[in-house]
């Protein structure tokens, strides 16, 4: 279909036998034998007829290309919509599309698209999904033909009635011949299955390399208008990519790039870079953009030096970077380079020129000979006639501005240093709850807040540790319970109705007597009444007094598509005005958790900061661990947990749950 000129010749039965020399027939039902997939381009309200007709013919899948469908936000089309996959899922017809362009075997040159140009001879390792047909066959497809970048399989999903990416993702992760993911996504159909497969993906040692629209308010609006995806939370969906390795870009020529570079190279067996360029403003700045990736360009070893000295015979320098000058077109260019990537510390070499074919040979020889990455930053016309061609043509991954090139080698050394790790320490998986905990749960059936008690009675039965306390109903009681606790004492009113005790005056801090607690109880209750008259209120807690830890937040939320969150942070007030969290899905490992800790910049309170003692993060990052694996367990029950602050105590002390509250799913 693809390109062609269509000519209609209308006989006695309404059409002719033959379009561009290929027998045509007036309607499915009437070919000889049941075709392979049909491409279906009629009206929208007579897809579903159609694919009806095609299925009763023997057909097994369908590509449809007409549009029409839920990207018009209107409620008709979206149950049309829905209709068309009720029937694939019924019929076992497997659909592509609505709203697609259809898809491409470029490995056995086979386009059954719409688009209007093929590209005969741009096979190569990375598999594309797109849910938008018009970027996949039109600024991907046309940047790859430019610079030589091939594919395994181009797929434009559409509105995804039926099979949706992570359908055709994991068969590219099957696929022998697809090194890489590529991926361009406004939105997941289902946020798990996505997680299933890129889970698969890492575990096969198969990048997935994305653009997900969403960043912004303004991005994800768009993304809902045009396919009608669900666009989820921004953050989570980066803490998911962290977490199971996706490789999250910025626009079209990354996602290319990225994406060959990973499939060409390689895992860099250090994170140290070479970079060697005919010019020392080309080489230097290069060398600033890898700096500023994180990446690290070691000082040459003597021999290094020295040999590259030998060579320059007073021009340039020798250096890391390196500034060869007329030398990187020259028959010494190989050694050169041969010393620079054979250094110790090096993992990775950068060559920054535009030579002819001749340099473009050494390159290709360079990396043959090796099995350390090299990748070229290319500083002349994209239209080059000689070199340029060659080295894609080769599968030399070519960047043409230097932080691209550095964010793609970071990206690399990540990727794998990730997996390692990944692969050592493997994936988290949440057990079954035990009787307690299930008994435990049972406070949450009316989807309302439990009070401060119940929830801490709840985390408690996960293996959270929490602070003493007693629930007492009058002030003799509470003075009581102040003697079993111990003074000094904590004293908060203890309601579902009160969430944020602090506001109400609901809450009493460092009671040291029984005269103070009798005055504190009389205090609290009668501000709680005054700040909600119908609030019910169950008595105070009389708690223990915790000092001399680190205040931290943690918390579990959960999200429709891809379900529960774990959130740490620095704790009280705090965390509301700096934002300082980090996110992952549930469940998690114990690496999960120290990474969780890591990243949060209070962390530094955690490791003993200008003099106080390091924190238990052992106990902290077993807590992380237990209420993880509470939020699976609890899915379906638990709407939302706070505990703030969760109190870190000196090495060897572990934690308490100072304040929580939990709420039930609605």
């Amino acid at each position: 279909m693809a390109g062609g000129f269509w000519r209609r010749r209308w006989g006695d039965r309404g059409v002719d036998e033959e379009v561009q020399g290929v027998r045509c027939y007036p309607s499915v039902s009437e070919l000889p034998e049941a075709p392979d997939v049909v491409g279906i381009v009629v009206p929208y309200h007579a897809v579903l007829d159609t694919l009806k007709e095609s299925h009763a013919k023997g057909a097994k899948s369908a590509i449809v290309i007409s549009a029409g469908f839920a990207e018009r936000g209107v409620d008709d089309r979206r149950e049309l919509q829905v209709e068309l996959g009720r029937f694939a899922q019924e019929s076992g017809m497997r659909v592509s599309g609505p709203n697609c362009l259809g898809l491409a075997n470029l490995k056995d040159d086979i386009w059954a698209s719409a688009a209007s140009r093929g590209a005969t001879g741009l096979s190569g390792p990375i598999g594309l999904v797109c849910q938008s047909g018009a970027s996949a066959f039109g600024p991907f497809l046309t940047r790859a033909v430019d610079e030589g970048i091939g594919f395994t399989y181009i797929v434009s999903t559409g509105n995804e009635a039926d099979l949706d990416f992570c359908d055709f993702a994991r068969y590219l992760i099957d696929d022998d011949d697809t090194r890489v993911i590529a991926g361009f996504i406004e939105g997941f159909k289902d946020g798990r299955k996505f997680v299933e497969v890129a889970r698969l993906a890492a575990e096969r040692g198969k990048p997935i390399v994305l653009i997900k629209i969403g960043r912004s308010e303004l991005g994800s609006r768009a993304a809902g208008s045009h396919t009608a995806a669900l666009t989820g939370a921004d953050d989570r969906y980066d803490a998911v990519f962290a977490q199971y390795g996706v490789i999250r870009v910025q626009d079209y020529d990354d996602l290319l790039q990225v994406s060959n570079l990973l499939a060409r190279c390689p895992r860099p067996p250090q994170r140290g870079v070479a970079v060697v360029s005919h010019s020392g403003g080309i080489s230097s700045l290069t060398a600033d953009m890898f700096g500023q990736a994180g990446l690290d360009l070691p000082p040459l070893s003597d021999r290094a030096r020295d040999g590259i000295n030998g060579i320059l015979k007073g021009f340039g320098w020798a250096a890391n970077p390196s500034d060869v000058t007329g030398y990187a077109n020259s028959d010494d260019f190989p050694a050169i380079m041969s010393f620079m990537a054979d250094d110790e510390g090096v993992g990775t070499l950068v060559v920054a020129s535009a030579g002819a074919d001749p340099q473009a040979t050494q390159v290709i020889a360079q990396r043959d000979g090796s099995d350390k990455p090299v990748a070229f930053l290319w500083t002349g016309t994209r239209g080059a006639e000689s070199g340029l061609p060659m080295l894609r043509r080769e599968g030399i991954p070519v960047f043409y501005v230097p932080d691209k090139l550095a964010a793609g080698v970071r990206y690399l050394n990540d990727y794998h240093e990730w997996r390692e790790e990944r692969l050592r320490r493997g994936f988290a998986s949440a057990g079954d709850l035990t009787g307690a905990q299930g008994d435990a749960a049972n406070a949450l059936g009316n989807g309302g807040a439990l009070s401060e008690y119940e929830s801490k009675g709840l985390i408690a039965a996960f293996g959270v540790p929490t602070t003493r306390e007693e629930l007492a109903g009058d002030a003799e009681g509470a003075v009581a319970a102040a003697e079993r606790v111990g003074y000094p004492v904590a004293m908060k009113v203890d309601s579902a109705d009160i969430l944020h005790k602090t506001e109400a005056g609901a809450i009493r801090l460092g009671l040291d007597s029984a005269d103070a607690v009798r005055a504190a109880f009389d205090e609290v209750t009668a501000n709680a009444r005054a700040y909600d008259a119908s609030a019910r209120i169950d008595g105070v807690v009389v708690q223990e007094m915790v000092s001399g830890g680190v205040e931290t937040i943690v918390g579990v939320s959960y999200d429709a598509q891809l379900g529960p969150f774990l959130l740490f942070g620095t704790g009280g007030v705090m965390v509301e005005v700096y934002e300082d969290v980090a996110l992952r899905l549930c469940p998690i490992t114990r690496g999960d958790a120290l990474e969780m800790i890591d990243e949060v910049k209070g962390a530094r309170l955690l490791r003993g900061f200008r003099g106080a003692p390091a924190a238990d993060v052992d106990a902290l990052a077993d807590t992380l661990v237990r209420v993880s694996e509470m939020a699976v367990q609890l899915e379906g029950l638990l709407g939302e947990l706070d505990i703030n602050p969760l109190m870190v105590l000196p090495q060897g002390r572990g934690v308490k749950a100072v304040d929580a509250l939990a709420l039930g799913a609605r």
